[in-house]
């Protein structure tokens, strides 16, 4: 397991979830001058849009919360990760409920596992990253202040990732693969365009450019022990595979080649999501929250620090703050809602940053009995469940 992956796995779920948001609030925008007419309904405009895109930016490269993001550690649970995801979404004015919560979470990462899974190379993951973070900056390029975050953390990607070797990306690709293994959410993208099966698979293609460094495959060549070659065998690769694509930019500027992590939701169209199987429990979050996780202490104590770093904004007593449908219509999410497996309640955290040490206070309380219980049996999962349960309250 690599103890550089978070930083990666996080902007790039966040990349995705802005593209969603920025794709939901463009189909939910209301003219300026037809929403002065409804007083009674809240309606989107484009200030509210670029308010809600400049506020979950802030948030997200949020210094304090960065710093501890990009310390080298252990990649912890999805319920841990999907919990600072859910705090993030409602950075703003925006209100998500648990429904559209949990569809938007089932895209942003089936879109980056697809990614991942078709990087020709391990080190191409930096590209898909940079891909993002091009599109981040697009979203602010007219607020200076959010700009300069956002490259502030490019620059930290480009330091700290560039110099790693072909060994060290791959072990990087294969930890995030060992994250998304057990998902298998059917999307209708994937679906419509026959990259992914109807048990949520994706489909590799076997055609297209070889990775760069590599040749054409359908070639064995036979050398003697002197090094001079003998003879030559073709065989058939099964595809139709093309020569290698130029190298794409590692640089905060340039052509990254790969479209891979550029924003597939820029053509408008439908998307929905839907668990793989006949059930509406999903296998993978059963397996989340019965498996025991030795990295319980370090878990909880990573909770707390980047829950700390984020400041979140609670609108105001006369500010109710802009509800966002990911469905198709209202009835819809609250279909899903009503049959969404209770292994998926998280619940939205409202913690405020200055309240940092009653959180750690709390923690180490939990923590401390947790270790002096001395029970074995005793699961990352449902600490974590006490966890969650304590910062609802706070």
């Amino acid at each position: 397991m690599s103890t550089r992956t978070l930083p990666l796995l996080f902007i790039n779920l966040g990349g995705e979830m802005l593209y969603i948001l920025d794709q939901r609030l463009r189909a939910q925008n209301i003219p300026a001058d037809k929403a002065k007419k409804v007083s009674t309904v809240p309606a989107w405009i484009e200030e509210d849009r670029k308010r809600v895109m400049n506020d979950i930016i802030t948030t997200m490269f949020n210094k304090k919360f960065l710093e501890e993001l990009f310390k080298p550690q252990e990649l912890y649970s999805k319920k841990a990760l999907r919990t600072v995801f859910d705090r993030l979404a409602h950075a703003s004015i925006m209100r998500l409920n648990q429904a559209s919560m949990d569809k938007l979470y089932d895209l942003m990462t089936m879109a980056f596992k697809y990614q991942v899974l078709l990087c020709p190379r391990p080190k191409d993951i930096l590209l898909v990253s940079f891909n993002h973070m091009d599109a981040i900056k697009d979203f602010v390029k007219d607020t200076l202040s959010i700009l300069s975050q956002v490259d502030e953390t490019y620059q930290q990607l480009i330091e700290m990732y560039t110099p790693l070797s072909n060994g060290e990306f791959q072990l990087i690709r294969q930890t995030l693969l060992i994250f998304f293994q057990d998902m298998h959410i059917r999307v209708s993208i994937f679906l419509k365009d026959k990259v992914q099966n109807s048990n949520g698979r994706f489909v590799l293609p076997t055609n297209g450019p070889v990775p760069r460094g590599t040749q054409i495959p359908g070639l064995i060549r036979i050398f003697s022990c002197s090094g001079e070659e003998l003879t030559r065998l073709q065989f058939n690769n099964g595809g139709n595979y093309s020569s290698a694509l130029r190298e794409g930019s590692f640089e905060m500027f340039g052509n990254r080649v790969t479209k891979l992590g550029t924003n597939m939701y820029s053509v408008s169209r439908p998307v929905e999501t839907q668990m793989s199987g006949t059930s509406k429990s999903s296998a993978q979050h059963t397996k989340v929250n019965a498996a025991p996780n030795p990295l319980a202490k370090e878990e909880l104590n990573l909770l707390a620090r980047l829950m700390g770093g984020l400041e979140v904004q609670k609108p105001g007593s006369t500010d109710t703050g802009f509800r966002v449908n990911l469905f198709a219509t209202d009835e819809e999410e609250e279909e899903a809602l009503i049959s969404r497996p209770n292994e998926l309640s998280y619940g939205v955290i409202s913690i405020q940053a200055t309240k940092d040490q009653q959180a750690n206070a709390e923690l180490t309380k939990i923590m401390g009995e947790f270790t002096e219980s001395g029970d074995p049996s005793s699961s990352a999962s449902s600490k974590g469940d006490d966890l969650l349960a304590m910062m609802d309250g706070l």
